[in-house]
């Protein structure tokens, strides 16, 4: 009777031991908030504009293209290196011309693909230091790299691959859901 008792009181000493062990191995609400799906507001994002969000420590761009931004993207595949976006670097529901679900918008991680630098959002045509070629696009002032309004890199550049698209799907007209596809990967 005495070695019954001590077993049964030893196995829920040891029960009540591994529970927080076990529940230390779960990630904290920090870790889990940091992963989680993050939404964007594009109501009030201007033609031509972007919005910056953040999502797993990322910034993440949408861009609001105009119809003249969408129509330029076809004159530039002769100076691209991926034109047809063929790398697995977006999901397979943004490998289009435009590398996005609609057109209009554009979403993107906004990291370099060559060292991780933050390229800056170039609209203006054809500016003086990028030269009279330029229809828009990203700059990375690092290294020089450029990728065009779809985020396809220029031939030539540092930048080996185009930019990241993140998976993402929208949740009603004027909302984005970042980290997230809704099954459509």
């Amino acid at each position: 009777m005495l070695v019954a008792a001590t077993s049964v009181v030893g196995a829920v000493g040891v029960g009540f031991a591994l529970v927080p062990f076990i529940a230390s191995m779960n990630p904290s609400a920090r870790a889990r908030a940091a992963g989680a799906p993050v939404e964007a507001d594009i109501s009030k994002l201007e033609p031509g504009a972007m919005l910056r969000v953040k999502w797993r420590g990322k910034p993440v761009w949408v861009v609001h293209r105009t119809e003249k931004m969408v129509a330029s993207l076809a004159e530039l595949e002769g100076e691209l290196a991926d034109p047809g976006s063929n790398a697995s670097q977006q999901p397979e529901y943004t490998r289009n011309n435009e590398r996005s679900i609609k057109p209009q918008y554009f979403v993107a991680v906004g990291i370099c693909t060559h060292l991780g630098c933050a390229p800056t959002y170039r609209p203006e045509v054809a500016p003086d230091d990028l030269g009279p070629n330029w229809k828009g696009g990203f700059f990375c002032p690092c290294h020089g790299s450029r990728f065009d309004l779809a985020g396809r890199v220029y031939r030539g550049v540092p930048a080996p691959t185009n930019l990241v698209i993140p998976p993402h799907t929208y949740i009603s007209e004027t909302t984005i859901l970042v980290g997230e596809d809704g099954g459509a990967a």
